[in-house]
């Protein structure tokens, strides 16, 4: 386990979830089986602030006390709120006491009937008035915001941590399983032997991008219809939609791995060497000495946001996270 700036409990993954396969379908399995956030919680409802009137939405647990942390969670591609992994986090950090905020990506989960627009690995506008809305609502009960972003979720806090700097609006924030390096996990997972993985989330890519409210040309149609694989998609719909220059534009722009240098913010970034969907290169070409702000914690074992761990109640990287928020923000884990 490579690991910078502390050292953290080494992962041991839970049989029979042995390997970064299973420790990645483990969800899929039994995902339905992941309890739902521990705290009766409420729906917020944010105006995007880009002019488009769409809505976001926000389903917010209140934690123990005023001045506690509000963690905010961020799902991955073609995730919402009910994510196992965004529940088994919820869970987490309601248990350390604190505020938790799961968020929809704009056209995902309960905004898929309150917005027109969609996301990608870069659509980091939505986050500030994310922040601020649930700031508004817990007043003087909000204390140090901190947010995780999982899997593609990842990739779009890392882009807005670049972007914003000290004005982000975080005290911290963490990423498990970050596609920071788009065009190298696109190609990863086209593999034949990603084929599975690849089928499942395609499919259900091309049926968010149309859901509910979204505003689609019958061009667009035309193009997710014709997208054989997701470097297709991303080139055909999300690319023409968001004015990058084909695929590789879009996949340059918003690939976090180029940005890492910009965070200020203090982060960590939490990856497993047998992720099946995202190359361990992309990982190991990061000279993480240079980057004063960002932590790697590289696990052996995890696979794709798995991490379940020996006689754990909750994924081995929460309980890192767990740590790190402790440390930059008082967070006290269970």
């Amino acid at each position: 386990m490579g690991v910078r700036g502390g050292e953290f409990p080494e992962f041991r993954a839970r049989p029979p979830w042995l390997g970064g396969d299973l420790q990645t379908l483990r969800d899929w399995f039994l995902g339905a089986r992941a309890a739902p956030p521990s705290a009766a919680g409420e729906r917020l409802s944010i105006a995007a602030e880009d002019g488009s009137a769409d809505i976001l939405s926000v389903k917010l647990h209140r934690g123990g006390g005023g001045g506690r942390p509000v963690v905010f969670l961020w799902h991955g591609l073609t995730g919402d709120e009910t994510s196992a992994s965004i529940r088994h986090a919820a869970n987490y950090f309601l248990a350390c006491g604190a505020h938790v905020a799961r968020v929809n990506l704009r056209g995902a989960g309960p905004s898929r009937n309150t917005c027109r627009g969609y996301y990608h690995a870069g659509f980091c506008r939505d986050i500030g008035p994310v922040l601020a809305g649930v700031r508004a609502v817990l007043g003087a009960d909000a204390g140090p915001a901190l947010g995780v972003g999982v899997s593609l979720g990842g990739s779009i806090l890392l882009n807005h941590l670049a972007a914003t700097g000290e004005d982000a609006g975080l005290v911290a924030a963490a990423t498990i399983s970050a596609p920071i390096d788009l065009a190298g996990a696109a190609e990863r997972l086209i593999q034949p032997r990603n084929w599975l993985y690849h089928r499942r989330l395609l499919a259900a890519m091309k049926s968010g991008a149309v859901a509910g409210a979204a505003a689609v040309s019958e061009a667009e149609r035309a193009a997710l219809d014709s997208a054989r694989n997701v470097v297709e998609y991303d080139d055909r719909f999300i690319a023409r939609r968001f004015g990058f220059a084909g695929a590789a534009g879009y996949y340059a722009t918003c690939s976090a791995n180029r940005k890492l240098d910009r965070i200020t913010r203090p982060c960590v970034l939490i990856h497993a060497a047998d992720d099946p969907w995202i190359p361990l290169r992309a990982y190991q070409a990061i000279a993480w000495p240079s980057l004063p702000a960002v932590r790697h914690v590289m696990a052996a074992g995890g696979g794709h946001v798995g991490f379940h761990g020996r006689g754990a109640r909750w994924p081995w990287s929460l309980a890192v996270i767990g740590r790190f928020f402790g440390e930059m923000a008082g967070l006290t884990p269970p």
